[in-house]
């Protein structure tokens, strides 16, 4: 009994733990509430919220519309936003920034840098040596980089958010184009942080919008395979991407819907933004024509005259669309002229044909990626803005061989739904309905490393290894181990980006470099002078490709084992506990944690053929990071069915994710039988001579950053601490223009109100001259002197004028309460007058109310009587100018005073209980015969008032035992029912009285 107490004492342990940790989840969810996604596009934003009571919903902005240009105004001392800033790009042009994202994650001399010079002139881009990047140079002294600029947006888009869900917001998901790489997508993670922002997760957009489409039609999924392809021409560029939906067997919630990423294709340059630049350079070319002969300056040298074209391309690209020609025209478009022109859609067509050339481009590379025909696709969705032209969806058509285009979704929301969707599900405070998402990595990752190999006796010579680490359109997140077992000195090894042949030699030079990470290892040697008596496993280097799709190296450890000899009794309490800990929380080697798909590690063993496939016998089972020693002669798992083949190195990785291998069962019932039978004798012959033990040692890590230097930490607080100096100034502007709005709007309506016959009643002639020539004088400081003026003097002038006037709308306030205060005050006092004189009428023997409560509910009536007679009176002698003695604050205090005496007799009555009636000699009551007639039974009946003396009272019960229904008819004081024959009501029950019959 006592080793079963001793057994359980850690157990209880660490239940308290995990309550303890429950407890911390559970108070962590007060702040998380709300969850916010940003569907990030090119030209414009989307911003959905979910919130308790609100399921899904895009938020609306300020103008109250659903989506909001992705536009920023900088000026020196103030920003704009949105439709704001959009408007202030003809005004401005230089100051207003658009299509930024476009340099985020990219290297000064990056050829979409270029071409954003190209476009945009107006912008002066400088360069940062240090990260080899260019900058926004507003002006000498502001300057702001991509990131910055971005996180800016994103602080707007969750002030929008927060003002849509009234409260407070940190956790959010943001979608970023599937073919950013990791360069671009830790961008977007620095300017979130900079925003204070908490990222859930980056979801790819194609990846959203397949979300989106799943979630609405969950009954349609079952478990045959179904494939869509996505087609996505925003403004920026054009994706597409193939699907495939089916119910697989989870393990916690059984059949559940999943959506795979079969297959992505893309066009970083092909969207709606480039045929709007293409119409705008053809409208400029038409006003430079019809101003040839005038000697005049070329409207392409005039920013503002471009922005105006550029608008005036994007209204005409969108009309053209639905019409076969339209009329382009611009007010004052350069030098006060004005510009008309005719455009039809064949000539924007001819004038996009290259364009339009492109369209089935990303198609085809979708189809290569997936490894599928046409004929496997059941239906082409079209999703974006720049898919409503109707030359893109005819050349589309024709492309993918079907009969129509799929348009039964939101082109426009559907990937802020379905991140929204899947913020969520991600969130503490939400549990939604599970949908699988298997997403896919679109660049292969692979790692490099050089060791010296003794091909001949005594000729040793450098050999390059590749191991891929996560290959192409394979599914994340997911770890990776790898093992590099023939190093026992410090080395370095590299991270680049795998095969990039699919990419087109422009794609190439877009993407950057190819090279990620040079890691630079400290301590494997001192770690093997540390354990010289025990066998190296290697030097295990643990990676991680999260669901934001941003790869890191968690951490690197040198691993030893050796076989020691142990047996059950060394085993501390101290092991105990932390083993049933560690079980409790999901460590150790359970077969729970092995099913996890986000948690399961792939380890690779370093192999001696330069990319090419690890053998079985090197390729060893994936195992949980704090993984158990493993025999090499473990048999491999079994193979993936052909329907749902993935490439080598994840293959493992996948079965873990559907049912068990028949490898691990074995371990079940061991773990079982431990509990239940005891083992064979041969069995502890077996497991009692030694044990391995297993040593690890941290290795020191250096990381070299090869594509784009992250900020240092210092920077990134220096660049949050900006912006947040930004947002303070902000919020003083408009605090400022509030104040100045509110005291402007107090001088109008003021001055308007004193010509008004309700102010003119209570006030003399010289007092509204007097309140006239202040407000005159505030007016005129304000237009004169109210733009330097500070919040403080704003209000503190505001504050005087208030006082000044208000004698004057005191008067005016109460005149206007007077009527309806003083009837309520008329009613309650006859209607407890009312009351009284009732409650006077009930017979002594029934009196439920004492003299003395009578007396001072009287006493009540009467001095509020006497004080509204005395009170009006003595303010109709007053004059109108001066201040009133009948308050409305007086009267509602006469009226809570005798509220309360009348309340208290209510209630009184409502719990007063029926006294006892005499009863006879022999012990039973007094009743007169059942024949009797009503002038027998007693004195005569005294009539409430209103009522005939012909009335009939309410008889007494026919038996004395018999009792009165529930539902009876409600006494009526003054009444038949306050007679001496009152009916008894039974014990306990209360009898029901109505203010109305009281």
């Amino acid at each position: 009994m006592a080793a079963t107490v001793r057994r359980q004492r850690p157990r209880r342990l660490a239940c308290w733990a995990l309550m303890a940790v429950l407890l911390a989840d559970l108070l962590a969810l007060s702040d998380t509430l709300a969850v916010m996604s940003v569907d990030l596009g090119s030209e414009s934003m989307k911003v959905a919220i979910v919130k308790p009571g609100v399921p899904m919903e895009i938020v609306l902005n300020k103008e109250s519309r659903r989506k909001t240009p992705v536009t920023v105004t900088l000026k020196e001392n103030e920003r704009f936003f949105g439709d704001s800033a959009a408007s202030m790009a003809i005004k401005n042009p230089k100051a207003t920034l658009r299509y930024f994202q476009h340099l985020l994650g990219k290297q000064e001399n990056n050829p979409h840098v270029a071409l954003y010079r190209a476009r945009f002139p107006e912008h002066e881009l400088g360069f940062d040596p240090q990260r080899q990047t260019v900058y926004f140079q507003i002006s000498p002294q502001l300057q702001f980089s991509p990131e910055e600029v971005l996180s800016m947006l994103l602080n707007y888009s969750r002030s929008l958010a927060e003002d849509f869900a009234e409260q407070p917001i940190k956790d959010a998901v943001i979608t970023v184009p599937a073919f950013f790489n990791q360069a671009e997508r830790r961008a977007v993670l620095q300017a979130a942080r900079m925003a204070g922002l908490k990222v859930l997760q980056l979801i790819n957009d194609n990846t959203a919008t397949a979300l989106s489409y799943g979630v609405f039609r969950r009954k349609d999924i079952n478990s045959t395979a179904q494939n869509i392809m996505f087609y996505d021409m925003g403004a920026g560029s054009t994706v597409c991407t193939i699907v495939t939906y089916q119910t697989v067997k989870t393990k916690d919630a059984g059949m559940q819907p999943q959506l795979q990423i079969r297959g992505v294709g893309f066009d970083r340059t092909l969207g709606g933004l480039e045929m709007e630049l293409r119409l705008r350079e053809h409208l400029a070319g038409i006003f430079n024509e019809q101003r040839k002969g005038q000697r005049a300056k070329d409207v392409r040298e005039n920013p503002r005259a471009m922005a105006k074209l550029l608008r005036e391309a994007n209204r005409l690209k969108t009309i053209l669309s639905a019409n076969a020609d339209h009329m382009a025209q611009i007010e004052g478009l350069m030098d006060d002229v004005d510009f008309k022109a005719k455009v039809t859609r064949a000539e924007f067509e001819e004038l996009c044909a290259d364009l339009f050339e492109r369209v089935p481009g990303p198609v085809q590379q979708a189809l290569q990626s997936a490894e599928m025909k046409l004929d496997e696709i059941e239906q082409v969705i079209l999703v974006g803005g720049a898919t409503r032209v109707p030359k893109v969806q005819e050349v589309l058509l024709k492309a993918v061989g079907k009969e129509e285009l799929g348009k039964n979704i939101n082109a426009d929301e559907a990937a802020a739904m379905g991140a929204v969707y899947q913020a969520a599900a991600l969130s503490k405070a939400f549990k939604v309905k599970p949908f699988v998402v298997r997403d896919a990595a679109i660049y292969p990752i692979l790692v490099e490393f050089t060791r010296e190999v003794e091909e001949e006796p005594g000729v040793r010579s450098l050999k390059h290894n590749k191991r891929v680490l996560f290959c192409r359109m394979g599914p994340y997140p997911q770890r990776k181990v790898i093992t590099f077992n023939r190093y026992n000195h410090d080395f370095n090894f590299h991270i680049n980006y795998g095969d990039l042949g699919f990419l087109g030699p422009e794609d190439l030079r877009v993407f950057g470099s190819q090279n990620l990470t040079t890691v630079k290892l400290k301590g494997v040697g001192e770690s093997f002078k540390k354990y010289p008596d025990y066998e190296s496993k290697g030097i295990k280097a643990h990676f991680n490709l999260d669901e934001s799709g941003v790869l890191s190296l968690d951490r690197v450890e040198s691993v030893f084992e050796t076989l020691v000899e142990d047996s059950p009794e060394e085993e501390s309490t101290l092991t105990k506990l932390g083993n049933t800990i560690s079980s409790l929380f999901g460590g150790g080697t359970t077969q729970d944690t092995k099913e996890n798909g986000t948690d399961t590690v792939q380890e690779e063993e370093e192999g001696p053929a330069e990319g090419s496939k690890a053998e079985p016998g090197e390729q060893a089972e994936p195992r949980e990071e704090a993984e158990a020693p493993t025999e090499d002669t473990s048999p491999p798992p079994p193979p993936e069915p052909k329907g749902d083949a993935a490439p080598e190195g994840e293959k493992a990785t996948e079965k873990d994710n559907g049912e068990k291998p028949e490898a691990q069962k074995p371990s079940e019932k061991g773990e079982a039988g431990a509990e239940g039978v005891p083992p064979a004798p041969e069995e502890e012959k077996k497991q009692k001579p030694a044990r391995k033990q297993r040593m690890v040692e941290e290795i020191g890590v250096e990381l070299v950053v090869l594509d784009l230097p992250d900020l240092r930490q210092d920077e990134l607080a220096r660049s949050a601490q900006k912006l947040q100096d930004l947002t303070l100034r902000d919020l003083e502007k408009q605090e400022r223009e509030k104040a100045a709005n509110s005291l402007e709007a107090f001088i109008f309506e003021t001055q308007d109100k004193l010509y008004q016959p309700e102010y003119q009643e209570v006030s003399t002639e010289e007092q509204r001259e007097d309140i006239s020539g202040r407000l005159h004088a505030a007016s005129t400081w304000l237009e004169d002197e109210g733009f330097g003026a500070t919040t403080v003097m704003l209000k503190e002038k505001l504050a005087e004028l208030r006082k000044l006037c208000q004698g004057l709308f005191f008067r005016v306030e109460e005149r206007k309460k007077w009527p309806e205060r003083l009837s309520a005050l008329d009613n309650l006092l006859n209607h407890s007058s009312m009351f009284l004189t009732g409650a006077r009428l009930i017979p002594e023997m029934d009196q439920i109310f004492t003299e003395v409560e009578m007396t001072t509910l009287e006493k009540v009536i009467n001095e509020t009587w006497a004080w509204k007679n005395a009170t009006v009176a003595e303010q109709a002698k007053l004059p109108a100018t001066e201040k009133p003695v009948l308050l409305s604050k007086d009267i509602e205090a006469k009226m809570m005073a005798l509220d309360r005496e009348v309340q208290y007799l209510l209630n009184k009555a409502k719990f007063a209980k029926p006294r006892p009636r005499p009863k006879d000699k022999n012990g039973t009551r007094a009743e007169p015969p059942l024949n009797a007639s009503a002038s027998d039974q007693g004195d005569k009946v005294i009539p409430p008032a209103g009522q005939t003396e012909d009335a009939k009272p309410i008889s007494e019960p026919e038996q004395e035992t018999r009792s009165e229904p529930a539902d009876s008819e409600p006494l009526e004081l003054g009444g038949p029912a306050a007679e001496s024959e009152q009916k008894e009501q039974p014990t306990g029950q209360k009898p029901t009285l109505k203010n109305d019959e009281l």
